[in-house]
C-alpha cells in the first residue's frame, strides 16, 4: 500500500472510530498518526481527509441517498459507506483531483473484505463527480449539518438568523491559536502569525506544531482564543493560592501559573492529568497536581482564586471537534447541566472571603451557562456576580453581555477568522 493510500486508510479508520465506536476525533487521530510512520505531508493529508469528512458527514449522507438505493450500513458494509463518504468529501469539499479521489476509493474497497462492492463504489463516485455539485446546491447545508434537536435549542436560545450563522461558521476550518508566555508581537513575527486583540497569536497553515519555533523551548502552548479568556479574568495571581478544577488538558493551568499563582490542578482522569503534567514539563512550569472527583473531594484549605472549567457538551467547539455532532444527544445537556451546577455550588464553598471564582464551559447552550447564574446566587447569598469589563475580555468587541458575563460564538472576531463558543462568569465572595 503506497503512502497516499495508507494516509486515506488511516483517515478511514479514524472516521469509523468516531462514527461507530464513540471515540473523540482528536484522540483517535493523534493515536493513529503517532503509530502510522507517515511523513509530515501525508499526516497532514490524512488529517484533512478525516476532519473534512466528519465536518460534513451529515450533508454527505444526505447527498449519497440520491445515489444509493439503500444505506450500505444496512448491508453490514459500514466500511464501504465510509469509503464513499470520504470519496464525496474529496470530490466536493477538499479539492482533490477527481481521478485520484475515485481511483483511491475503489482501491480501498478492493483491498478489503468488501471487494464485491468495488464496482458500486466506482459507479457512485463517478456519478458524484459529474452531478454532485448540482445536487449539493439543492441541500440546505447549514441546517442539514446540525441535528434537529440542536438547531431547535439554538433557535430557542438565540434566534433563527443567529442559529444559521453559527451552523455556517461550524463548517469553517479553524486556525491554530497559541498562548505565549510573553511578547505576543515578537512570536507573531517569528511564526508568521497575527496578534489578536486579547494577545493570542493566530497562525495560518501552521504545519506540524512540534516543529514550530518555540515549541521545544516551552515558550507557548496551543489554546483557542476563547479558551484563553476565563483564566485571564482572574488577573494577577502573584502570591495567591489558586485552584484549577477539571484542569486537563492544562492550557488554563499554564496561564494561571504564568500569572503568578500557586496552583493546584485537579482532574478526575489520571490519564488526562498525565497530559497536564507533560504539558507543564515542556513549558518549564510547576503546579500541584491531584487526581480527584470534585463531587467527593474536599480540599484542606480555601483558595484566593478558583477556575472551574466544567465538563460540558462542547457545542462551542464543533468547528474544531466535528465529532461532537454525532456523539452528543439532548439528554447529555440536561445531565451535564445538573453536574455543572453541583460542581459550581461545591466549588464556591472552597473560596476564601474576598476571593474570585470563574466558571466557564465551551458550550453554546444557555442551560450550561447563563441559566446557572441566578439559582447559584440565590443558594450562595454571600456570593455576587462581578461584571466583566471589555479590557478583561481581551478588548474583543461584542462578547460581554449586558449582565456582565462572557458569551462568545464561532463568528465572533469574524475579521480574524472566528473563535470557539464559550461562556464565562466571574463571582466573588463577600469579605
Amino acid at each position: 500500500m503506497n503512502d497516499s493510500l495508507q494516509a486515506r486508510h488511516l483517515a478511514l479508520d479514524v472516521i469509523g472510530q468516531v462514527l461507530r465506536a464513540d471515540k473523540q476525533v482528536d484522540t483517535a487521530l493523534d493515536n493513529a498518526l503517532k503509530a502510522s510512520g507517515l511523513d509530515v505531508r501525508d499526516k497532514a493529508f490524512a488529517t484533512a481527509l478525516a476532519m473534512g469528512t466528519l465536518r460534513r458527514v451529515r450533508v454527505i449522507d444526505a447527498l449519497l441517498k440520491s445515489y444509493l438505493q439503500s444505506s450500505l450500513s444496512d448491508k453490514g458494509a459500514d466500511y464501504v459507506q465510509d469509503v464513499l463518504r470520504m470519496g464525496v468529501a474529496q470530490l466536493l469539499f477538499l479539492d482533490v483531483p477527481p481521478h485520484a479521489a475515485v481511483h483511491s476509493s475503489v482501491e480501498l474497497v478492493k483491498n478489503s473484505k468488501f471487494k464485491g462492492f468495488a464496482k458500486l463504489a466506482n459507479g457512485v463516485l463517478q456519478s458524484v463527480g459529474r452531478t454532485g455539485k448540482e445536487k449539493l446546491a439543492e441541500i440546505d447545508v447549514a441546517r442539514t449539518t446540525t441535528p434537529e434537536w440542536l438547531w431547535k435549542r439554538w433557535v430557542r436560545d438565540w434566534d433563527e438568523p443567529t442559529t444559521r450563522r453559527i451552523a455556517e461558521w461550524n463548517l469553517k476550518e479553524p486556525q491554530l491559536d497559541i498562548t505565549v508566555k510573553s511578547d505576543p508581537a515578537g512570536w507573531a513575527e517569528k511564526l508568521g502569525g497575527t496578534v489578536l486583540p486579547n494577545g493570542t497569536v493566530r497562525l495560518q497553515d501552521a504545519g506540524i506544531i512540534s516543529q514550530l519555533a518555540g515549541f521545544r523551548e516551552g515558550e507557548w502552548w496551543v489554546q483557542d482564543a476563547a479558551a484563553s479568556i476565563p483564566a485571564r479574568l482572574l488577573g494577577d495571581l502573584t502570591g495567591k493560592k489558586v485552584l484549577d478544577l477539571c484542569a486537563a488538558p492544562g492550557g488554563k493551568t499554564a496561564q494561571l501559573v504564568v500569572a503568578g499563582g500557586d496552583v493546584k490542578a485537579v482532574d478526575k482522569s489520571p490519564a488526562r492529568l498525565r497530559r497536564v503534567g507533560d504539558n507543564l514539563k515542556r513549558l518549564n512550569l510547576k503546579a500541584h497536581i491531584e487526581s480527584a472527583d470534585i463531587l467527593a473531594w474536599q480540599p484542606k484549605e480555601q483558595y484566593d482564586a478558583i477556575l472551574l472549567d466544567a465538563p460540558c457538551s462542547a457545542t462551542g467547539t464543533i468547528r474544531r471537534h466535528p465529532d461532537v455532532v454525532s456523539r452528543k444527544e439532548e439528554k447529555d445537556i440536561r445531565e451535564l447541566a445538573e453536574l455543572q451546577r453541583e460542581m459550581l455550588l461545591r466549588a464556591l464553598g472552597w473560596l476564601k472571603p474576598g476571593g474570585t471564582l470563574v466558571y466557564c464551559t465551551c458550550s453554546l447552550e444557555t442551560d450550561e451557562g447563563e441559566a446557572h447564574i441566578q439559582p447559584v446566587l440565590k443558594m450562595h447569598r454571600d456570593v455576587s456576580l462581578v461584571p466583566v469589563t471589555l479590557e478583561e475580555a481581551g478588548n474583543i468587541e461584542g462578547i460581554v453581555s449586558p449582565d456582565g458575563y462572557i458569551r462568545t460564538h464561532p463568528y465572533d472576531m469574524e475579521e480574524f477568522g472566528g473563535m470557539d463558543g464559550f461562556f464565562a462568569a466571574k463571582f466573588t465572595k463577600r469579605a
